[in-house]
């Protein structure tokens, strides 16, 4: 793996983590076009520690109220948003668990990653014709994002499209949609990090400095798309990123089916 390879695939990464449009699936048909495999350690796990980093930092906030929550029983608001996390964590842990053999075999699968990409356009172009809800997130609302997330383990399902789209298919607020998707990716992230811990463990200096190019692109990118997408949620207009998950999907198809 080159330092351009690298830097390629942050930016893809970082993007692609918070945009709609699959982080999973664009590095699966990236290393594929490419021709990088990742040497030695997960590097795919590494570029996923830089988006988580781009999300603390941009809900640094909101964070440290949600920890104070859990010491302040009056804080009720903050401390329910904490249990619908854990409640949204849920179906995606136990799916990960159940079905991790079906999933890596889907990761080996370029085609399917392109067919994937063309779910997720359908997904987002559905939330043209959802009706604008003004709920907040609430049991309810955290289990149908949660099982959103799960199903977005699968290569080419973008997971931030899937959870919003979730959300606003329960009744939730978009923008509250969008920052609880992002406030579910940490333990999400977290959790596989955690299962790739034994492969971090045994990183060598080879490819140090390309891990670390990567790394750092896929966390300044990252911020850029929490950015975008919050502000593209706003406006209604997240369908928009339908069309290019088309394209992505269709190219795919052709070039590995």
């Amino acid at each position: 793996m080159t330092y351009f390879d690298a830097l390629l695939l942050g930016i893809l990464q970082g993007l692609t983590e918070f945009l709609p449009v699959s982080s999973s699936g664009h590095l699966v048909l990236a290393q594929e076009v490419l021709g990088v495999k990742q040497p030695g350690v997960s590097f795919e796990v590494l570029l996923h520690l830089g988006t988580l980093l781009a999300v603390l930092i941009y809900f640094r906030s909101q964070l440290a109220l949600l920890v104070r929550s859990i010491f302040d029983a009056n804080m009720k608001r903050e401390r329910a948003i904490v249990g619908y996390l854990v409640i949204g964590t849920i179906p995606a842990g136990l799916a990960g668990l159940l079905f991790k053999d079906f999933f890596e075999r889907a990761f080996s699968n370029p085609a399917i990653t392109s067919l994937m990409l063309l779910v997720t356009g359908l997904i987002l172009l559905s939330t043209r014709f959802f009706k604008t809800g003004g709920k907040r997130v609430g049991v309810l609302s955290a289990v149908i994002i949660g099982i959103g997330q799960a199903v977005a383990i699968l290569p080419g399902i973008s997971r931030s499209g899937t959870t919003i789209a979730a959300g606003m298919v329960s009744g939730v607020k978009p923008s509250e949609a969008a920052e609880f998707s992002f406030l579910l990716a940490i333990p999400a992230i977290l959790g596989a990090t955690v299962l790739k811990s034994k492969e971090l463990l045994a990183l060598t200096s080879d490819f140090l400095g390309q891990y670390l190019v990567g790394t750092v692109f896929s966390f300044l990118f990252g911020l850029v798309a929490v950015y975008v997408v919050l502000a593209v949620v706003r406006r209604g207009k997240l369908d928009y990123f339908a069309y290019y998950c088309f394209a992505a999907g269709a190219v795919g198809l052709y070039l590995f089916l």
